[in-house]
C-alpha cells in the first residue's frame, strides 16, 4: 500500500483496493492496476510511476515483485496471532478431538455447508455423528459417550425456548419414556403438532418406542387424547388413567400400527429436510470410491472463501476443465431469447451442492438423463462469477451406471477356463453390452481380454447373479475413468 502511494500517487483508499486484489488473486483487477501503477489514470486521480520519474521497466519490475510477494507474504502481527491460534487449536484437536469438533460444528451451526464439511471430517477421524435426541441432546452440539450428538437447535423450526424447556424438564423430572409422556410433561405453548413432526422426522424421538413412520401415523390421535386428558385434568375430572386399574390404563394406550419404517431414501430425505444434512447415512455413500476416482472437483471447491466479511477466491479456477458427480436434486428448465430450452441444475455431493448450467445444445442431447434423484457425473468448465456464484457449464452428462468398466473373471488356470469357455459364452449371450471381459488365469498369472464382439453389460450380468456358479471371489467389476 505504501509502495503504490509513494511511487504512483495512489490515495489511501485506492491503495487498499490494490492490496485486496492481490490478497484475493484477482488477475483481471491486477492487470488493470498494473496499467494505472505504471502509466497513471488521470480520470481516477492516479499519477503513475512514469510521471514521477520512475522508468517504465523499473515500475513493471516493482509491480512484478509485489505480485510475487503477495502469493506468500503475510502481515507480521496477523501471522503471529494466527500462529498462536493455530497452535492452540492443533493442540485441542489432537488431545480433545471429539470436544474440539463438537465446538467447531457449534460455531458454524447456521451454515449447512460448513456443518456438512466438518461432519465429513469427523467421519474421516473415526468420530461418529449421532442424531439429535430429546433425552440426551442440548441446543448445541455435544459429546455423548465418545461421539458427537447433533444439536437440537439445528432442527428446522425448533426454537431455543423449546429446547430450554425440554432440557429443564428432563433434568428436573427424569428422561422421557414415551411420546405421550413427552407431550404430557410439556405445555402446548412449547410443543405443538408441527414441532413434534419435526422432532420425529429428524430422529430426535428415536430413543422412544416406535419407528418414525409409526410415530407420524399415531401423532394426530395421540395429540387429541393428550389434549382431552389435560382439559379434563384442568376441570378437575378424574380420567380413566387416574382410576388405578392398570389393565384399563393399558387398554386405553395407543398401539402403534404395524407399518414398519420408511424406505431408506424417504427416511434420509426427511432427515435432510429437517437438519439440512444427512446423519444416518447418505444416498451416495456406496458410490464414494467411484466418485473419488472420477471427480476432479467437489462442491466445496466452488465456494467463495470468507475473509473478515469480504468474499474471496474459490479453489477452482475460471475456465478449468472439471468433472463433478452427485445426486440431481433440482432442475429448472427455461427458454432462452431464441426460444431454445436450457436448464439450471443443482448437483449434490457429500459436501454440498454445485450449480450446473446446461445450454440448449447440450440440454437437447442429455435431457433424457436429467431426472431428479439421478446419480450423475458432469463434465464441463468452471465458471467463476463472484457476484453471481460459481457454477459448471455442462459439456457432457454420464450416469453413474454408465461409467465404463471391465468384467474380470478368475480361473484356477488356463485349462479351467478352456473347459468352461463355451458355457461362459452362452451365459454371457443375453447380456450384450459395451464392457470388455478379462480372464485371469491364477496359476499362469496371465490375463486374456476377450474380443470386443464378446463385450457385455457387466453390472447387469454380475448383479443378476448369472455368473454365481464361478464363485463370489471369482467375479469382479473394475470401473474405469471417465473419458
Amino acid at each position: 500500500m505504501q509502495i503504490v502511494r509513494n511511487l504512483a500517487g495512489y490515495s489511501f483508499g485506492r491503495s487498499d483496493l490494490v492490496r485486496r486484489a492481490m490478497a484475493k488473486k484477482k488477475a483481471s483487477v491486477m492487470a488493470a492496476e498494473r496499467r494505472n501503477f505504471v502509466y497513471g489514470n488521470e480520470e481516477e486521480g492516479v499519477k503513475g510511476c512514469i510521471a514521477n520519474g520512475i522508468p517504465e521497466e523499473v515500475a513493471n519490475k516493482i509491480y512484478d515483485d509485489m505480485t510475487e510477494f503477495a502469493k506468500y507474504a503475510f502481515n507480521k502481527s496477523h501471522a503471529a496471532a494466527y500462529a498462536v491460534v493455530a497452535y492452540q487449536t492443533a493442540w485441542l484437536k489432537y488431545y480433545y478431538p471429539i470436544e474440539f469438533m463438537a465446538a467447531l460444528m457449534t460455531s458454524v451451526k447456521d451454515h449447512n455447508s460448513k456443518v456438512l464439511e466438518y461432519s465429513m471430517t469427523c467421519r474421516q477421524m473415526g468420530i461418529e455423528i449421532l442424531g439429535p435426541d430429546i433425552n440426551e441432546g442440548f441446543s448445541e452440539f455435544s459429546v455423548s459417550n465418545g461421539k458427537i450428538r447433533f444439536g437440537m437447535s439445528a432442527i428446522k423450526g425448533i426454537g431455543t425456548s423449546v429446547i430450554e424447556a425440554i432440557v429443564e424438564e428432563r433434568e428436573k423430572n427424569g428422561l422421557f419414556t414415551s411420546m405421550e409422556d413427552f407431550m404430557m410433561r410439556l405445555s402446548t405453548k412449547e410443543v405443538n403438532k408441527h414441532t413434534l413432526e419435526n422432532f420425529i422426522k429428524s430422529g430426535a424421538f428415536d430413543c422412544l418406542e416406535g419407528t418414525r413412520k409409526q410415530k407420524l401415523q399415531v401423532l394426530p390421535i395421540m395429540l387429541d387424547n393428550i389434549a382431552r386428558e389435560k382439559k379434563d385434568s384442568m376441570e378437575g375430572q378424574m380420567s380413566l388413567f387416574d382410576m388405578g386399574d392398570e389393565e384399563l390404563s393399558k387398554a386405553n394406550q395407543i398401539v402403534y400400527p404395524n407399518v414398519g419404517e420408511f424406505e431408506r431414501e424417504e427416511y434420509l430425505a426427511l432427515e435432510k429436510e429437517m437438519l439440512g444434512i444427512y446423519i444416518s447415512g447418505h444416498p451416495l455413500e456406496e458410490y464414494i470410491g467411484l466418485m473419488q476416482k472420477n471427480c476432479t472437483r467437489i462442491s466445496k471447491d466452488f465456494l467463495l472463501e470468507e475473509d473478515g466479511g469480504q468474499t474471496g477466491a474459490s479453489d477452482v479456477q475460471d475456465g478449468e476443465n472439471v468433472v463433478i458427480g452427485g445426486l440431481l436434486i433440482d432442475k429448472t428448465v427455461r427458454a432462452t431469447r431464441t426460444n431454445s430450452i436450457m436448464a439450471i441444475l443443482k448437483l449434490e455431493d457429500l459436501y454440498g451442492t454445485t450449480e450446473v448450467v446446461v445450454f440448449p445444445r447440450d440440454y437437447e442431447k442429455n435431457k433424457a438423463l436429467l431426472n431428479i434423484d439421478s446419480k450423475l457425473f458432469i463434465k464441463g468448465k468452471a465458471k467463476i462469477e463472484e457476484d453471481r456464484g460459481n457454477k459448471v457449464i455442462c459439456q457432457k452428462v454420464i450416469p453413474f451406471e454408465e461409467i465404463p468398466c471391465e468384467l474380470w473373471l478368475r480361473f484356477k488356470d488356463i485349462a479351467a477356463f478352456e473347459k468352461e469357455e463355451q458355457n461362459l459364452y452362452q451365459t454371457m449371450l443375453p447380456y450384450d453390452g459395451k464392457d470388455r471381459v478379462c480372464i485371469y488365469a491364477e496359476k499362469e498369472k496371465q490375463v486374456k481380454r476377450l474380443s470386443a464382439g464378446k463385450s457385455v453389460d457387466a453390472r447387469r450380468l454380475a448383479g443378476q447373479g448369472a455368473l454365481s456358479y464361478l464363485g463370489k471371489d471369482s467375479v469382479a467389476i473394475k470401473e474405469l475413468l471417465i473419458k
